[in-house]
């Protein structure tokens, strides 16, 4: 960034004044702001990421970390806070100080959890302000290779066989991989098939490496790799449409699911009453990332589709899925925690 756009990005000083004045700070203290501003950040900024290291939140979160360090200066750094299902790590964040040093890497979690917990430790509408909208990720139901299914009615119709002798791993309680496994089972009349719940996206995918379990419903970023290795195999994908990399692979709807489409977001949000100057100039910074050529190759390879939204945009969003998750939980029947 040339010194033109950090100008741009530094309030007034009238205006700042004007600021400090209706909060009751006098003029001569906010003076001494000002070169914050103009000099962020100075000091490192912490990216919680809610979930363990090696799943999709965690891939996109470091990925964005060198790029937003090498575009901005300074150090920026990822701290994964897994666990309650996100709300840990989502909990902190709303609670960090407001200052742009500390911000949160969200996934669908942060929609689904309120039609999910009868409490949450964060309010997904008054907590936080949306910097951007990075990428979404469709999922996959992935078993060993050797268990014998080609396709995911075949699994269906061999754990119908002995359900009891069989579990899906999934993230944690309240991500969409989550989600999508328990509407499965409902859908198939699968209870007794056992959820087996991780911390993170990719300590339930070792769980299907090492055969801990026999299925895996996760999302695609992490599994990708070991989908080609053929370490694992795609029964479907659950998004809209096939995987450009994986022609061979259908999708829940053409594998004869109505309506069967889940995807995870991911998204860079800040506390509530972080400084607009300093949300705008990350808005502006991380949406330049994105929209890099060389970028975009890099997060499709590794399984995602740049959505690349503004916080306008992602909150948009947001206030779409809170209401349609909710309501997508009632009816298959989920009980709320």
């Amino acid at each position: 960034m040339d010194c033109s756009d950090k100008t741009l990005l530094t309030p007034s000083r009238r205006r700042l004044i004007k600021m400090a004045l209706a909060a009751g700070i006098s003029a001569p203290a906010v003076l001494r702001i000002t070169p914050a501003f103009a000099a962020y950040p100075e000091r490192p900024v912490r990216i919680i990421v809610a979930n363990t290291p090696g799943g999709p939140s965690d891939i996109i979160a470091r990925i964005m970390a060198a790029a937003m360090q090498q575009a901005m200066g300074g150090s920026f750094f990822v701290e994964n806070r897994g666990g309650a299902g996100g709300n840990l790590g989502m909990g902190l964040a709303a609670r960090s100080d407001p200052d742009g040093y500390t911000i949160l890497l969200a996934t669908s979690a942060y929609s689904v959890n309120p039609g999910l917990y009868n409490t949450l430790p964060y309010d997904p509408f008054k907590d936080f302000v949306a910097i951007s909208e990075l990428a979404i990720s469709p999922h996959v139901f992935a078993i060993k290779p050797d268990l014998g299914p080609k396709a995911m009615k075949e699994f269906v119709a061999l754990a119908k066989s002995n359900p009891a002798k069989f579990n899906v791993s999934t993230p944690p309680i309240g991500t969409t991989p989550q989600l999508q496994a328990e509407v499965l089972k409902h859908r198939e009349g699968l209870q007794d098939m056992a959820t087996v719940v991780f911390a993170g996206g990719g300590d339930a995918l070792q769980a299907l490496i090492a055969g801990t379990v026999q299925l895996s419903s996760g999302v695609l970023a992490p599994a990708h790799p070991h989908i080609k290795a053929g370490t694992i195999r795609a029964l479907a994908v659950t998004g809209a449409e096939r995987w450009h990399d994986l022609p061979e692979i259908p999708t829940m709807v053409e594998a004869g699911y109505k309506d069967f489409v889940f995807d995870t977001y991911t998204a860079l949000l800040a506390p509530a009453k972080t400084p607009p100057e300093i949300v705008q100039q990350l808005e502006k910074v991380t949406l330049e990332i994105l929209n890099r050529p060389e970028m975009r190759a890099k997060l499709t390879q590794s399984g995602f589709a740049v959505t690349a939204r503004d916080g306008k945009g992602h909150m948009a969003r947001v206030a779409k899925e809170v209401p349609m998750f909710r309501d997508i939980i009632a009816q298959a029947a989920i009980k709320k925690l």
